[in-house]
């Protein structure tokens, strides 16, 4: 590996290395062995229903099901290394940068996956937009430092000026050779993966990416397990400086934003409803609405402020025009007025904290990415989801340039990669 990093300041700096990937002779199809990031796993069945899949689904790694965080660490690498002495996984024959695309009907999307030299918020290179929360933090450097592998890429978006050069010049000549893998998983996205190994193309997208900067659309708690790891690692630079992430050029292909929802397990509807009641304006839907007009309803809303939809006890109730003086006697000062008027900072700094008196913890409060999931597991569990409205990329962006985080788990970029395509292993670089 080059462990020649960039100066603070400079742009990005991504280097090939050997993917680890499965062998398709040893697993039943590659679609059955690949998962959604960790964190999107989200049906009630979804573990089950991976884990059965197939012996050898990603969620084996990147969700080992044990006793204890010790047991569930010490199983991921005992796995991978099974897997790698069995042949079901095997290392390319050499260092790689990676075009990836994804496309479902009219939605196509290419980016190219490698190992981006770290830097820290404060370098301007990489900018974050979302707190982290440490337990989770926690848990995915124990699961890294057992098995000495970055088990699924970050989604990184950059931005060119649209033009046909540099990385995408690349990219675009990449897609006519015959790709290293292709697949479709059972969500219709069709994946195929290229290995681009020819030095004068890898030095076209080095020069090219030195040039930009990057926002983190999902992945923050595995960027910050990263600078973890790399801080433990300080002693001898080398693989833990770098960390696999999929960046792609949102001028030429825009990611999609959507919000991610939460689920209140020990709060009923009954019981949220009454203590919004004479803060917030509450609306009861009519009874007729499907999700998707419910949802309609909530955009509608939320153009003209913050909104928000509740469910969980058979209908849906939007919860909007929250009043002024509430706001400013909970919402913190000292941040920006985008930021202060964000739902998640209302929703987390007014009802969360101060009308529900709930805390931002994993057995009150559950991230669900899908708002079906959400509303499903809120019925079956008596409590309430609260669904939200996505915020805008532009807001995103403007907020991360100017230092500021949104409250954790503020949005969903995506289509995210599928996991399991290729693995980068740190004992190899």
């Amino acid at each position: 590996m080059n462990n020649e990093g960039p100066a603070a300041g400079d742009g990005l700096h991504l280097i090939p290395f050997r993917g680890l990937r499965y062998v398709p002779e040893r697993v039943g199809s590659l679609a059955a062995v690949t998962s959604p990031p960790y964190d999107v796993v989200v049906r009630p069945d979804g573990l089950h229903h991976l884990e059965s899949a197939d012996p050898y689904n990603i969620v084996r790694l990147i969700l080992p099901q044990a006793a204890s965080p010790e047991d569930r660490s010490r199983q991921a690498a005992e796995t991978l290394s099974r897997w790698l002495s069995e042949g079901v996984m095997a290392a390319d024959p050499e260092p790689a940068l990676y075009v990836y695309e994804q496309r479902k009907g009219d939605l196509l999307q290419r980016g190219v996956i490698g190992a981006l030299a770290l830097s820290e918020p404060s370098d301007g290179v990489v900018l974050p937009h979302e707190d982290v929360m440490p337990e989770i933090v926690a848990d995915r450097a124990a699961l890294m430092r057992s098995t000495a592998a970055n088990l699924e890429p970050l989604l990184l978006a950059y931005r060119s000026g649209g033009e046909l050069s540099g990385t995408s010049a690349v990219i675009e000549r990449t897609i006519l050779r015959p790709p290293v893998l292709a697949t479709t998983t059972e969500d219709g996205f069709s994946h195929r993966l290229w290995a681009v190994t020819d030095p004068g193309e890898l030095t076209e997208i080095r020069r090219d990416l030195s040039h930009h900067q990057a926002l983190i659309a999902d992945g923050h708690h595995r960027w910050a397990t990263y600078l973890r790891l790399r801080t433990e690692h300080m002693a001898s630079p080398g693989p833990w400086d770098y960390g696999l992430v999929l960046l792609i050029d949102t001028a030429r292909y825009p990611l999609q934003v959507r919000a991610i929802h939460r689920l209140l397990r020990r709060l009923p509807v009954a019981d949220a409803l009454s203590a919004l009641d004479g803060s917030f304006r509450l609306r009861t839907l009519d009874d007729s609405l499907s999700l998707e007009r419910a949802l309609d309803a909530l955009a509608e809303a939320a153009a003209e402020g913050n909104a928000f939809l509740l469910a969980g006890d058979g209908r849906f109730h939007l919860a909007d025009r929250p009043a002024p003086e509430l706001l400013a006697g909970t919402v913190p000062g000292g941040h920006p007025e985008a930021w202060r008027t964000l739902d998640a900072t209302v929703l987390h700094a007014t009802m969360l904290d101060h009308l529900w008196r709930i805390p931002d913890t994993p057995e009150h409060i559950t991230y669900i990415h899908d708002s079906l999931a959400a509303v499903t597991q809120a019925e079956r569990d008596g409590g309430t989801a609260v669904l939200m409205h996505p915020v805008r990329e532009e807001t995103v962006r403007d907020l991360a340039r100017e230092g500021v985080t949104m409250p954790r788990k503020s949005t969903s970029f995506g289509p995210k990669p599928a996991t399991g395509l290729v693995l980068r292993s740190l004992a190899l670089d």
